[in-house]
Parts: C-alpha cells; structure tokens; sequence
C-alpha cells in the first residue's frame, strides 16, 4: 500500500528513485499481493510509460509481516493516455505461486495445479512459476497470483493469498476463480486495476478509455477525488454488462 501512495510521486521526480521499504506485508488482505504489483499493475504503467524495475527480498504474511521489496523507478513526466477498448483474444496467460517455508507439504505446486484444474474447464492452461521461497524464517505463508494479457494489450489478473486452516487447492481454485470472471466478463482491465490506473490516467495527457466488469467503491470514490485534486474529468457510460471509463479532453 506504501508503493501505491508514493509511486505516482516518483514519476515526476527529477532523477532515478530508489526506494527500499523494510517490515511490511507483501502478501495480506486488503490489498494487492506484491506479485500483483510487479505482474499487473506495474506492467500496465509500462505501457503508458513509466518504467519500473520491483524487486521482492522476502515474503511477509500476516501477522508479523517483515517482508522486505525495493523498486527503482525512472522519472515520467509525461504519461502517454490509454486507450484499451477491446478484450481481442489472449496472448499469454501466466502465474506466479510462492510459498514460504511450505515447502515439504507442496504448497506452491498444488495452487498452482488447482489454478490449472480449474481453468481447464474452460479451455484454458496458465504457465504458473513456482516459487518454494525461503527468504523470511519470522513468517510462513503463500499466494498466487494469475494475469491475462490479450492481443489488444488488455491486462487481466486475479489473485488470492493462504491462511491457516485454507487448503492450497483453495487458494489455487480462488484466484483462478477471480482471473476467469475478468476474461469471461471480457473487460480490458480487471475491478482492482480499475480504481488504481484513474490517477496515472487523470495526470496523462490526452483522452484516455478502458473497460471493467464492475463499478467498486474504490474505483468510486478514485475518480471524485482525482478530478477534485487535478481538476480533470471523467465519464462512467454502461455497455452492455461492462463499464466504460472515460478521461474527457478539455475543450
């Protein structure tokens, strides 16, 4: 959550940043895992320019957390717009499942499986990478994460992280749960992505458009306060069963 606060800071910084943040949560609730970040959001903003490079050092869970990342993030003071209006057909649908000293009971493979098992029944296979992490003694725990990546440059991911007593095959089953909603809803961004792409897109220059299958709160209440701070507009039109999200051009 700190990343996301100061990240849109750094773009407008005058020189590199390196930023390099100690003891937090990498993987919890109510918030996107650390894999997220790297995988999804951060591969959107690439495309409107601003280049990143997020490197986790260790894995922290809830309760004790102590996880440990650094990002180096190259000054863009001028974002390129986005326009992301059609779903097209997917490129590469892909995964990461880490596990922290879970190792001997297959924790990684078996999300990654259940992920598979899932989406095989829609006709879909991801290349998951396992990760049987050590890096944090302090704090066992796991998460996966999937992303759908389309011809049309639509970005789509779906996550979930473990917990006492969540069998793998539950985390594993979730997130794919959460990624097939977004590709059979055919939206070019997935509900979370949705609320935090509103203040890159309301600094960007120019009309900017994606789609998403659901209007949050989050998402809500980023475009009231992105058009109080930067004075911008928004338009939010119902297509079909998809919403549009529209940055006017003023005039």
């Amino acid at each position: 959550m700190l990343l996301l606060t100061i990240l849109p800071i750094c773009a407008y910084a005058r020189n590199n940043v390196h930023i390099h943040i100690v003891k937090g949560g990498t993987d919890v609730h109510h918030s996107p895992t650390i894999n997220y970040l790297k995988h999804v959001l951060l591969k959107m903003l690439n495309q409107m320019g601003l280049k990143t490079s997020l490197n986790v050092h260790k894995y922290g869970y809830y309760p004790k957390g102590m996880g440990e990342v650094s990002i180096e993030v190259e000054p863009c003071p001028k974002l390129k717009s986005l326009v992301c209006e059609n779903f097209g057909d997917i490129e590469n649908l892909e995964g990461v499942s880490v596990c922290t000293f879970l190792e001997e009971r297959r924790v990684a493979e078996r999300q990654a499986e259940a992920a598979n098992e899932y989406l095989a029944h829609y006709g879909l296979e991801a290349k998951i990478r396992v990760i049987n992490d050590k890096s944090n003694p302090l704090q066992k725990g796991s998460s996966l994460v999937l992303w759908a990546k389309t011809d049309t440059d639509a970005l789509l991911g779906g996550d979930a992280i473990g917990e006492l007593r969540k069998p793998s095959e539950v985390v594993g089953r979730e997130a794919a749960e959460n990624l097939y909603k977004e590709v059979e809803a055919r939206a070019t961004v997935d509900v979370h992505l949705a609320d935090m792409l509103v203040p890159y897109v309301g600094l960007a220059n120019g009309y900017s458009t994606y789609l998403t299958r659901n209007m949050t709160e989050h998402l809500e209440t980023n475009l009231w306060l992105t058009e109080k701070i930067l004075g911008v507009k928004f338009k939010v039109r119902k297509i079909k069963k998809l919403y549009q999200i529209e940055k006017e051009v003023s005039k």
